[in-house]
């Protein structure tokens, strides 16, 4: 990492911001320090500092709002900038064409390890979609994924051939804290079947819960054939 000290001065002044982010100190809907107060901790100009916080914007780390002033963005926009990938757009970003094969889509009862989950009630209904996502057409992503209908609840109504349960839910159950496991693992027989791949080819397996708001929005399980995929990601903060 460079010596802040020979960063150029707009440069320091988003590099101070990222480092509050990064630290916790400042959380989604905090209000990130004026420009007058950030050019006097600084000693630069106004000119400086708007410049560092127009590309803290466009990063998606902050938000500005004439009258309001600057805060820090909410966690749906950051993860998306640095850790959420919608498959759709990985796809597309290959030069290549995304295309689904929804499996199911349906309302089912909370087991007792998904009530535990979704802290609902055992006799509570989640919506439960499963599909598979293709790369020109070769299957690289399984997807089975619970919603809680409290937080998305018009979930089955959405077109999932021109949209994935990760856009939709990042635009209608806006995150607020997620978590997540990766682990290898054998494939299932119905996830082999619908990915055409062998029981016995490894297989990368992301287990992926997100909250909005008070909601436990949805839980997914989420499959890549080992020898198709690979994970990346950049981490800017």
């Amino acid at each position: 990492m460079a010596d802040p000290s020979v960063l150029p001065a707009y440069e320091r002044v988003k590099a101070f911001v990222k480092s509050q982010l990064s630290l916790g100190v400042w959380r989604p809907g905090d209000g990130v320090p004026s420009e007058a107060a950030l050019q006097q901790q600084f000693g630069v100009s106004r000119m400086t500092v708007s410049r560092a916080l127009r590309e803290l914007v466009v990063e998606g780390l902050v938000t500005r709002t004439q009258g309001s002033g600057t805060v820090v963005a909410q966690l749906h926009r950051i993860s998306s900038t640095l850790a959420f990938r919608d498959i759709h757009d990985e796809v597309a970003e290959r030069g290549h064409t995304h295309s689904t094969e929804l499996i199911a889509l349906e309302v089912v009862q909370a087991n007792p390890a998904l009530a535990q989950v979704f802290k609902l009630a055992s006799s509570a209904t989640l919506f439960h979609s499963v599909m598979v996502h293709c790369e020109d057409g070769l299957p690289i992503q399984w997807e089975d994924r619970h919603v809680n209908p409290a937080a998305a609840p018009d979930y089955l109504s959405a077109d999932f051939a021109s949209i994935t349960p990760t856009r939709y839910l990042l635009q209608h159950a806006p995150l607020t804290e997620a978590h997540y496991t990766i682990e290898a693992a054998l494939p299932s027989r119905p996830e082999a079947r619908g990915l055409g791949i062998k029981p016995s080819t490894p297989c990368l397996v992301m287990v992926r819960c997100t909250v909005s708001g008070p909601h436990v929005a949805s839980l997914a399980r989420l499959i890549y054939p080992g020898l198709r995929y690979s994970l990346r990601g950049q981490f800017q903060l």
